[in-house]
């Protein structure tokens, strides 16, 4: 047998010693980059090389394909959680509600008659707010428009329980339903809810109670007798951007959220009169900072904590909880909530920069302290002030170059035609909040699909410098969201949902 050992050690014998040092470093580095790969792949599941595309995603065309059956998502239940209620996308295959789903441009545009409506009404409270200097005109709508908002929960009225889907809302205050006997109401998916067969339920006389809904919906309640009742009952009344609304009597019953989290005598709408893009639901569960919100009338029991994941996928479930809950392991990430005058019932917090990429933004500070900024469940696409938006636009559409440009779709103007691709490399786009929290956006929170050939940035420019910002519900998306209001503060964590 031939001894092999020779001929090595004559050739490394030949080999110089800084060739001998360059063929170790190579090796120690090739072993340390499959070491950092293999931890990284502990850590992060299925995403172990994101770390090498740290700047950018990289994603399959298919998988932006709509899917028509309901595949709830694995991390949307909150287990151990206070009182935690699924949330479905209301126009997804996991609701229960058969509506009419808008186009992309009939949603968009709804999303817009929203932002429209919250704008002008934190514009007459600051109006109002600096004295009588000049002449203002209330506006019509005193709620924001509700035809955008997409998310759905079902809790339960009255005793014995009379389930009800609700769109929840952190831009609005009052929780109202829809109530027989009903003189005027649209198509709700599911019974309305009767009054006459619950043994919890009361009206609510005139009084201190009943001027509590003026600061909730921007509308003095009227006091009146009913036909049934010797009493002057408090009857209120909320009309929303888009011209929908619901009139009824201010009421109080039992509010169950799940076998055991029941809230006695909580204060809703009895809407008896109600019209408008309520999508089959039964009404809203109001989440605002006011009074009379759900979150303000169960601080005792939830100390004024609620999280929640919003499913990037239609198809797809989050869940809304109430309470401390530590449920998510990924460390959140805090932004500061900002108390403002103008309006006590949104969640205000301050943009302090944007980065696309590796770039940060050349974005004047002012930019952002010259507008408000809100976080809202029920606008759809993220508004940013002008600058802001035109920084962001130029950014994405460098990187981009490489794709065909698509037409605008409604208040879309930045889209690209990815038809043809197998996979695409896009930036991640961070937001940089006040307090230090830096929240990076998956592709779900940066592009709005309508098809493989019109993929847009979720984002839209306002018309004003001084126009409020608000970060939408397409940003929030699968993020624990959760609201410390009572802390003043607001985390952020990945992967609270799919």
């Amino acid at each position: 047998m031939k001894d092999r050992t020779k001929p090595i050690a004559l050739l490394i014998n030949q080999m110089s010693a800084s060739t001998i040092w360059i063929v170790f470093l190579g090796g120690f580095l090739l072993l340390c980059l499959s070491s950092c790969c293999i931890k990284a792949s502990d850590i992060n599941g299925s995403r172990g090389t994101e770390h090498l595309f740290r700047h950018s995603h990289t994603i399959e065309i298919s998988s932006l394909l709509p899917v028509d059956s309901c595949k709830p998502s694995s991390r949307g239940n909150k287990h151990g959680a206070s009182a935690s209620l699924e949330v479905v996308h209301r126009y997804g295959p996991c609701s229960k509600l058969s509506s009419h789903k808008p186009s992309h441009t009939e949603m968009l545009l709804q999303d817009q008659a929203r932002v429209d409506s919250i704008q002008s009404r934190v514009k007459y409270e600051s109006d109002r707010d600096r004295g009588p200097k000049r002449a203002v005109n209330l506006p019509a709508k005193s709620g924001s428009t509700i035809g955008s908002a997409s998310f759905i929960v079902t809790v339960g009225f009255g005793k014995p329980i009379q389930p009800q889907s609700l769109i929840f809302d952190t831009g609005s205050d009052l929780t109202w339903i829809q109530c027989e006997p009903c003189e005027f109401c649209y198509e709700q998916q599911g019974p309305i809810f009767d009054p006459s067969k619950s043994t919890s339920y009361s009206d609510v006389a005139c009084g201190s109670e009943c001027d509590e809904l003026a600061s909730a919906n921007g509308n003095a309640p009227v006091c009146r007798r009913s036909a049934t009742s010797t009493n002057n009952l408090c009857y209120y009344y909320i009309l929303y951007g888009d011209y929908s609304y619901s009139v009824g009597v201010f009421a109080k019953d039992e509010l169950t959220l799940t076998r055991r989290d029941a809230v006695r005598n909580f204060p809703f709408g009895c809407g008896v009169d109600n019209e408008g893009l309520f999508g089959g639901s039964g009404g809203l569960l109001g989440l605002g900072m006011g009074k009379l919100s759900f979150v303000s009338q169960t601080a005792d029991r939830y100390g004024k904590r609620f999280s929640y994941c919003l499913p990037s996928n239609p198809s797809s479930t989050g869940y809304l909880t109430f309470g401390r809950d530590g449920r998510t392991r990924t460390p959140k990430k805090y932004v500061r909530l900002l108390k403002n005058s103008e309006d006590q019932s949104f969640y205000f917090v301050m943009i302090e920069a944007i980065k696309v990429g590796r770039r940060r933004l050349s974005i004047s500070p002012s930019v952002f302290r010259e507008a408000d900024t809100i976080i809202d469940s029920g606008t759809v696409v993220t508004r940013l002030p002008p600058a802001a938006y035109a920084a962001l636009r130029e950014a994405v559409e460098r990187y981009l170059s490489r794709y065909p440009k698509a037409a605008p779709l409604s208040i879309l103007d930045t889209c690209f035609d990815f038809n043809g691709h197998k996979r695409v490399k896009v930036p991640k786009v961070r937001l940089y909040f006040l307090g230090g929290a830096k929240v990076t956006l998956r592709f779900s929170g940066t592009f709005y699909v309508a098809n493989a050939s019109q993929v847009c940035l979720a984002f839209a420019g306002n018309q004003m410098p001084s126009d409020l910002a608000i970060v939408g519900s397409f940003q929030q998306t699968t993020f624990d969201v959760s609201y410390d209001v009572a802390g003043r503060k607001l985390g952020f964590a990945a992967g609270g949902c799919d």
